[in-house]
């Protein structure tokens, strides 16, 4: 393969981009059938690879070669009813799919026409409407997730296609950083991994700095409990992330850049491995990428798994290969970071929407959302839910819909109590706060936060009790103990707790707690500890009456 350059990338992609046809518009008629087969961790755990294997044998013995193409594609979302196998552009939607299931799928929809209507998703044995997206997806808007579940993530023709690496080329055929910078700074982008930074100052900073060396590093060490939408990412589009990073890279003058992932996402680092063989072979990395005077080299460091490395300061110091702690700040990592050199560290759903906002504007990306929570958000739906999932959703979306519209409502006939979000370090949101906008301002004023975008449904069920001691003691075992007030706090705090579920509890715990949990949130050295209290504090505003009910009364002698 010949490297593409500026002038060949356009053709190169238009007719690349016939692949993607009846996947895009599935109302074009064709001949061809796709059979796109979810392969995220979740479905491959489910056996989805038999399952593909199983179809390419099952269609070679009927002969169907060339009506039939089979599509490995990243996460659906919709991972609650995976294994998947989604039939375009006839919008067959079959679920739970077995792999003894195949030969039927063949037979009857591929060799006679005629659907599987037991393996389809229960909407469409309902309606036979397959014309019509399934509910799931209605309040849904992906951007981030534009090509999970369209384009085989190992396949880089079918990237390009679907208009991959056009942000690049544009950035590449005659941008400059600051224009670059402008239009983050126009579309309002914040930081997706927790505290929300506006992504163009922290290039900016970057940018403005001088030295010989800078680096840019995609933060892929998703840790929360019940989150996994940073490692659905690299599996079903590592191309967009390369791709971003390389924008990064241009505009703040990097000529390095390391991925992050933890070591257990092994689909991740796999695909992200294959994405980057590829992306050296096409020109999209290495010297003089596409023919410009831009050289940028990108590779993989594996993380342990180690909570605190999703602080900034603490995985650069893992990189350096020395223990990931945190450091005080200032100076922060945009002056002096990996190797003392400016650094810039965005996550992975973050820069999953550098390539689209180059690419159609800033102005687009404004459009959506709220005043202050510009574009969308991507979480992982989990816990006492009828319909649990990767979801994607425009900012400004209310928890209510989220929960009832998309998650189909509480599990087993149960009431729904409340919602955690933003992992250990986010809080409870009680279910009267269900008709909140979620965007970055409104879950801080009920004392949560978005985080990475961990939701988990809790219903009438759950101990709110044990659900803080929960969170708390994940994120005692997660401390680095650097600090005394998250080391020793953290720990008291979760004496407490266990006194409590033991209905052993004090009289002055509850006080104890929110003295404790106050002080941590004062005095640790970085967000862990000064997080870590927020489930048990903000459990304790709203179902304080759960906690007293744990205190054991003094037995009075008459």
């Amino acid at each position: 393969m010949e490297k593409l350059n500026l002038s060949t990338i356009p053709t190169y992609r238009a007719n690349k981009r016939n692949l993607l046809e009846v996947r895009l518009h599935p109302e074009k008629k064709t001949d061809k059938l796709h059979l796109m087969v979810c392969s995220g961790t979740g479905c491959e755990a489910n056996k989805s690879e038999i399952i593909c294997k199983n179809l390419n044998a099952s269609i070679k013995e009927k002969n169907l070669q060339d009506k039939v193409s089979i599509v490995k594609t990243g996460c659906f979302g919709f991972c609650e009813q995976g294994p998947i196998i989604k039939v375009m552009p006839d919008g067959a939607f079959y679920v739970r799919v077995n792999p003894s299931d195949v030969d039927e799928i063949v037979e009857e929809h591929l060799v006679k026409g005629q659907k599987v209507e037991r393996l389809l998703y229960p909407e469409q044995q309902k309606d036979k409407n397959f014309n019509k997206e399934i509910d799931f997806y209605d309040k849904q808007m992906r951007v981030v997730l534009r090509n999970c579940g369209v384009i085989n993530p190992e396949i880089i023709d079918e990237y390009i296609g679907n208009d991959g690496y056009r942000a690049l080329e544009k950035v590449l055929s005659g941008m400059k950083p600051a224009d670059v910078i402008n239009e983050l700074k126009k579309a309002g982008l914040r930081g997706r991994g927790g505290a929300g930074f506006p992504t163009w100052q922290k290039w900016q900073f970057a940018s403005s700095q001088v030295n010989d060396q800078k680096y840019i590093i995609c933060n892929g060490d998703e840790g929360d409990p019940g989150a996994y939408m940073d490692r659905s990412i690299l599996e079903g589009d590592p191309h967009a992330v390369i791709e971003a990073m390389t924008i990064a890279a241009f505009t703040i003058g990097a000529s390095q850049g390391y991925f992050y992932i933890r070591a257990e996402y092994g689909l991740a680092i796999k695909r992200v491995q294959i994405a980057l063989q590829q992306a050296y072979e096409f020109g999209f990395l290495g010297k003089n990428i596409l023919g410009s005077d831009f050289s940028f080299e990108l590779d993989i460091r594996l993380g342990a798994g180690a909570f605190v490395c999703g602080e900034e300061t603490a995985l650069i110091a893992s990189i350096e290969g020395t223990r990931g702690t945190p450091k005080p700040r200032p100076p922060f990592p945009t002056v002096k970071g990996l190797f003392g050199k400016p650094t810039v560290i965005n996550n992975v759903e973050t820069l999953g929407n550098i390539a689209q906002i180059i690419d159609k504007g800033g102005d687009w990306f404004n459009k959506i959302g709220t005043e202050n929570s510009k574009g969308t958000k991507v979480f992982a739906l989990t816990g006492k839910v009828n319909v649990s999932g990767l979801i994607e959703v425009p900012m400004g979306t209310t928890l209510r819909e989220i929960v009832f519209d998309i998650g189909g409502g509480i599990a087993n006939g149960k009431k729904v109590k409340a919602i955690q979000t933003g992992g250990p370090s986010g809080g409870m949101i009680s279910e009267k706060y269900f008709d909140t906008a979620v965007d970055f301002e409104s879950l801080k004023k009920l004392n949560s936060m978005m985080g990475s975008g961990g939701m988990i449904v809790i219903d009438e069920d759950d101990s709110m009790v044990e659900l803080s001691r929960f969170y708390l003691g994940f994120s005692v075992d997660e401390s680095c103990g650097k600090c005394a007030p998250c080391r020793i706090g953290g720990y008291q705090m979760l004496v407490i707790l266990d006194r409590l579920v033991k209905g052993r509890g004090k009289e002055d715990d509850i006080q104890k707690l929110r003295d404790i949990g106050f002080a941590m949130q004062k005095a640790s050295l970085c967000g862990l500890g000064q997080t870590a209290p927020n489930p048990v504090l903000s459990a304790l505003n709203e179902f304080e009456s759960e906690f007293l009910s744990k205190i054991k009364k003094p037995v009075v002698v008459k």
